[in-house]
């Protein structure tokens, strides 16, 4: 080999490996290891809904600013320049006039006052919007983040069946070589396997999605890799049911948030109310006008004006009407929230508690199919059992690992949702 191809095939070689090196390196970039409270932590900062909460909060901040702008007084700049022609052939005439207006509000009846208290109330109602969307946000991160780990349980269960039913296939085809066992045997497992492969595509197509869905609560690119640190693991629950509910009832938000549509009701009424009272106001003006402009001729005023609207045709009383029917409905509202949370709260339990006894069965159950199949197994290679009865056995082991995965899912999940119906999820 001369030394230019010598030094060519290093240069393709040294390109090999920077590319490979390079694959790698964005590979190990788009995977991350997280933990189910990084997770949460990465959610509460990239999800749109929490943004959207907090931007409704800020927006009913500057309501409150916008409500007290009521009980200030306001200044007007005011000008006004007309030009008249009077007879044909004569010169126009012109009129200028500016005018400075200042007026106060002293008293409306209570009307702005109430404005005021009912956008305070907004806004601590949009604050409380803000707690709530936090904690789904963390609900539905929980639930994602079970979700991959259980979709990587399964694949791992579908891929072990998988890796089983091969080597029984090899087993099988090795007996059928030397005449001990039938053709309808290799055909079986043959089709078994090919079922089990099948299976284990669906749960990988499963855990992709899993992996974009936990991406999109997450706010990260829908193709990004993770690798899980946490597991599907117990942790008891430890209130009662009777505790859990009387908890909810003091520590979600949305019962809060429904206090204060309360209040915003009744001083609705206050409000509407406000018409049978009179209304007292300050206004002065400084102006000047004449012909030239500003003009030359100047004037000032100063005044209280008084108003009582003695009768409107019922307008007032009318209002007032809607606005006790109002807070009637949010009464009832109230009523509605408080049932539907008790409800949420005795159903997160009791599938948590399901979910819970299932655990431990599920546990005996695989510990048994895994005898079963290395039993049936055992007598199958011996030649005084079945190929159906491994297959079965190996039916049944799958099924009880799957069954495990589920209830040790279903448990996580149920127990997230009951934390989330008690008000526990904020840590």
């Amino acid at each position: 080999m001369s030394y230019k191809k010598y030094r060519m095939k290093n240069k393709v070689s040294l390109l090999t490996v920077s590319l490979v090196l390079l694959n790698m390196g964005i590979g190990l970039a788009n995977t991350l290891e997280l933990s189910l409270e990084e997770s949460i932590a990465l959610a509460l900062k990239n999800n749109p809904s929490i943004h959207m909460a907090i931007a409704d909060k800020e927006k009913a901040m500057w309501g409150i600013k916008e409500n007290q702008g009521g009980k200030l007084p306001t200044l007007t700049l005011m000008n006004n320049s007309t030009r008249s022609l009077n007879v044909a052939g004569a010169s126009p005439s012109d009129n200028f006039s500016t005018s400075l207006r200042l007026n106060w509000s002293l008293y409306t009846g209570g009307r702005v006052e109430g404005q005021i208290e009912q956008a305070i109330l907004s806004a601590h109602l949009a604050e409380l919007g803000v707690t709530k969307a936090k904690e789904q946000v963390r609900l539905d991160t929980t639930t994602s983040y079970y979700n991959l780990l259980q979709g990587r349980n399964i694949v791992a269960v579908n891929r072990q069946t998988v890796d089983s039913l091969i080597e029984h296939l090899k087993n099988v085809q090795a007996q059928y070589q030397v005449g001990t066992v039938a053709k309808s045997d290799v055909l079986r497992s043959e089709v078994e396997l090919a079922n089990a492969q099948q299976n284990l595509t669906k749960a990988q197509n499963n855990y992709d999605g899993a992996v974009a869905n936990f991406n999109n609560v997450t706010g990260m690119p829908l193709d990004r890799q993770h690798t899980m640190i946490d597991e599907l693991a117990y942790t008891k629950y430890e209130l009662s049911l009777e505790d859990s509910i009387a908890l909810a009832q003091k520590k979600r938000p949305e019962i809060a948030q429904s206090q204060d549509n309360l209040a915003i009701a009744r001083t609705g009424i206050a409000i509407a109310d406000s018409g049978r009272l009179p209304t007292l106001s300050v206004s002065g003006n400084k102006g000047v006008s004449g012909s030239d402009f500003p003009g030359q001729n100047s004037n000032w005023s100063i005044g209280v004006s008084a108003n009582w609207n003695v009768f409107d045709a019922g307008v007032t009383n009318a209002k007032v009407k809607a606005a006790k029917a109002n807070e009637d409905k949010v009464k009832a509202g109230d009523e509605q929230l408080r049932a539907g949370i008790e409800l949420e709260v005795r159903q997160a339990y009791m599938n948590m508690k399901e979910a819970e006894a299932r655990i431990e069965t599920s546990k005996v159950a695989v510990s048994k199919a895994e005898e079963d199949l290395k039993a049936s197994q055992g007598k199958y290679y011996a030649g005084v059992g079945t190929n159906l009865d491994v297959i079965d056995t190996q039916t049944a082991l799958t099924q009880a690992k799957t069954n495990a995965t589920q209830a040790s899912y279903d448990y996580n999940v149920n127990k997230a949702k009951l934390e989330k119906a008690v008000g526990l999820g904020e840590k």
